[in-house]
């Protein structure tokens, strides 16, 4: 793509797409089992998940970087694999941006599981479904505006990423370079009118992710009718 600014939107829409449908895949288990156990461990596991909203992102980074370097256990994993090293390539920034937006997606999740109560749930029991029949007949439609949360934070949190993506995929045109980076750029160079332009962009997502939120969810439309 030869405008490295059209290059950096495409690359972070990718991003922001592939890890949002991964954490959906893998916050759904975890918000259901946090909303439903009454394990001791639902403290300790609830906290790891929202660690990555009071940590700072160059801490997660450093600590991903070291894992998935060439002395870490998933790193020598991955080169024992043929697969290489996932610092500085996509399929690192993948990896980092679903950590960092994780607890985005699944508190969300986990608020709208909780919400249903025990209920609906008794009464699909009562008519024979097993927990399975249950979880995908009444708690997931159920928690459908979770669902919705859910995929807008994360989806925006991704593409409002800098510090982490900044230290696990660095600034490599077409393959690292998403559009937080790419603003950086342009400041350093003193390109402040190319600098403006993506910005303003960023400003305009950023309230049209929170007016799709707040005029979409059905849940928040009942509160403000009550």
């Amino acid at each position: 793509m030869g405008n490295p600014d059209l290059a950096a939107v495409w690359l972070t829409l990718k991003l922001a797409t592939v890890v949002t449908a991964l954490l959906l895949i893998v916050g759904t288990p975890i918000a259901w089992w946090l909303a439903r156990t009454r394990s001791a461990l639902k403290g300790v596991v609830g906290a790891v998940v929202a660690l990555p909203l009071v940590l700072p992102p160059t801490v997660l980074g450093f600590y991903l970087l070291i894992t998935m370097g060439p002395h870490g256990p998933v790193g020598r994993l991955t080169e024992a694999l043929g697969l290489g090293l996932l610092p500085f390539t996509f399929p690192g920034l993948v990896i980092a941006s679903v950590f960092y937006s994780l607890p985005f997606v699944v508190q969300p999740i986990q608020n709208a599981f909780e919400a249903i109560g025990e209920r609906p749930l008794e009464a699909a029991a009562t008519l024979r479904a097993g927990p399975w029949d249950a979880f995908w007949s009444v708690a997931v439609p159920m928690a459908k505006p979770g669902f919705l949360s859910g995929a807008i934070l994360g989806f925006a949190h991704t593409v409002g990423e800098f510090g982490i993506v900044l230290m696990i995929g660095g600034n490599i045109p077409d393959k690292t370079r998403v559009v937080s980076v790419q603003i950086y750029d342009h400041v350093e160079a003193l390109e402040y009118a190319e600098a403006h332009w993506l910005a303003g962009g960023m400003v305009a997502f950023s309230f049209l992710v929170l007016l799709a939120l707040y005029t979409f969810n059905p849940a928040r439309r009942q509160r403000n009718v009550r």
